[in-house]
């Protein structure tokens, strides 16, 4: 099929983005770094933090610039993208440090600088380096993310898809009231706006079911359904996968062709703008994952966050960024995924937590042919919530974590008020985590005590300075995504 003149203007745009872009990196060399997440994985925590560690002399040895006393100096700086909203670092670092409190989820783009002064590791490149590199950190919900693939389905092919995946597993009963209302619509009939309307609204009800806390299901195009914003209630928003369709053209006026429609405006107004806008001027990427919920939740939530993992890498055009591929289209040459809260548990499964990480994403990585140094993963805790400890029981010396448990939060039957710290012992992942995904799986899941804790409590320095936030391998995020680009 020939490109469309709307494609070709899409790639236009994009082409002079990009050359914009690499013509301001010669003078002022900048980094484009997108941070994105899985349900509640924490990707505002994660920027906080990094960003506080930054300036703040946080222990980070193993990036190595620091380390290696290269950096000279590290600020914020305005960001260059007047239209997107800065990301309020300052808040939300003021909620993590002073009120022990986790920041609330931004739900919409984002955008910060930050400026790193150093001098290079060798002569040569202290000869043709500016000794300087902005980082623009990218802050985009993950739902937006998985609208991508939106990009390559027209509507038959979304809704079978959608109806298909929505007949499987406990998401069978969740869609139960959409189904049965839409199995009584005559899809060929003329298109009635209150019907449209219902038929979203079931819709928007089963997506919104299958992201709750008791589900923590991923895979839930289209994002814009659970996060509206300015478009709530919008033609744009106002539409549903039907069933049974078949590849007959719509009649004219029908609801089906008018939901064909709002799809395809969907694609237009908001899933094309924020690739070619946002998406596709990024150099590097990391995903953050709650995998231990998945785990906690059962076995076909730990399938669906393998299926959404994969819709997601095969968005990435691994490749490395050239003045050619410049003109053809930005690479995003490195991609992170990584399982936050890690300090949930006993450091004794920490690599246990990124082995179980690397085989989510394994067979995404073999289809799309992303490896080696194109992406990684690892286990990481942005804000270290908990420390570790020992206890004796029935003559036993049990590992167990230590921490303040939010408010409301129980264990066994226990009702904490968010003041006074315990101590869980948190379980243990499997060595191996192919059994985890086996459809024999007999021995069930692992039993993880999750439960969530406060942010903890920062310590002053003798001038009343507080120190920087604690973490667990922030530096090894920060080395793998930036660290080649201060050598």
């Amino acid at each position: 099929m020939p490109p469309s003149l709307s494609s070709i203007t899409d790639g236009a745009l994009i082409a002079f983005d990009n050359l914009y872009d690499r013509a301001s990196s010669l003078t002022h060399p900048t980094l484009r770094l997108g941070v994105t997440g899985l349900s509640r994985a924490g990707k505002t925590v994660f920027i906080s933090s990094l960003v506080h560690n930054l300036l703040n002399g946080g222990r980070l040895p193993l990036f190595e610039p620091v380390r290696s006393g290269r950096v000279s100096s590290i600020r914020l700086e305005p960001q260059p993208d007047d239209a997107i909203p800065r990301f309020q670092y300052e808040d939300h670092i003021q909620a993590l440090v002073r009120d022990r409190s986790w920041p609330d989820s931004t739900r919409a783009i984002s955008e910060l600088r930050i400026t790193i002064e150093y001098q290079s590791a060798s002569g040569w490149g202290r000869w043709l380096s500016p000794g300087q590199l902005s980082i623009d950190i990218i802050d985009y919900p993950g739902e937006w993310l998985l609208d991508l693939p939106l990009l390559e389905r027209d509507y038959n092919t979304f809704s079978n898809e959608t109806v298909e995946l929505a007949g499987t597993g406990v998401r069978a009963e969740l869609a139960r009231d959409w189904l049965e209302y839409a199995a009584t619509l005559d899809v060929n009939a003329p298109a009635d706006e209150m019907t449209a309307k219902k038929l979203a609204e079931h819709f928007s009800g089963y997506l919104r079911a299958c992201k709750s806390d008791e589900r923590s299901l991923s895979t839930l195009p289209p994002g814009r359904f659970l996060m509206p914003g300015d478009l709530e209630g919008s033609p744009a928003l106002t539409f549903a996968p039907l069933p049974g369709l078949t590849d007959e053209k719509a009649p004219k006026g029908s609801l089906r062709a008018m939901m064909e429609r709002r799809y395809d405006a969907y694609k237009n107004i908001v899933v094309k703008p924020f690739f070619r806008e946002h998406f596709a001027r990024l150099d590097r990427q990391i995903v953050l994952i709650d995998a231990l919920q998945a785990v906690n939740r059962g076995q076909e939530a730990l399938h669906d966050l393998e299926r959404a993992l994969g819709d997601v890498l095969a968005c990435f055009r691994p490749g490395t960024n050239t003045l050619l591929s410049s003109l053809l289209g930005r690479r995003i040459d490195k991609v992170l995924v990584a399982a936050t809260k890690a300090d949930h548990l006993h450091h004794e499964s920490h690599d246990r937590l990124e082995s179980l990480t690397r085989r989510l994403v394994d067979r995404a990585i073999t289809r799309i042919g992303m490896s080696g140094a194109g992406i990684d993963v690892m286990a990481l805790a942005s804000v270290r919530a908990t420390r570790e400890a020992t206890v004796k029981q029935d003559g036993h010396t049990l590992p167990v974590i230590v921490g303040t448990p939010i408010s409301g939060e129980s264990i066994n039957g226990e009702i904490f008020d968010g003041n006074r710290a315990t101590a869980i012992f948190p379980g243990d992942l499997p060595e191996n985590p192919e059994p985890l995904f086996a459809a024999d799986n007999s021995d069930g899941m692992p039993d993880i005590n999750f439960v969530r804790f406060r942010p903890p409590q920062i310590e002053e320095t003798g001038g009343g300075i507080k120190l920087s936030v604690p973490h667990i391998r922030l530096d090894r995020a920060m080395q793998f995504l930036f660290g080649d680009r201060l050598a």
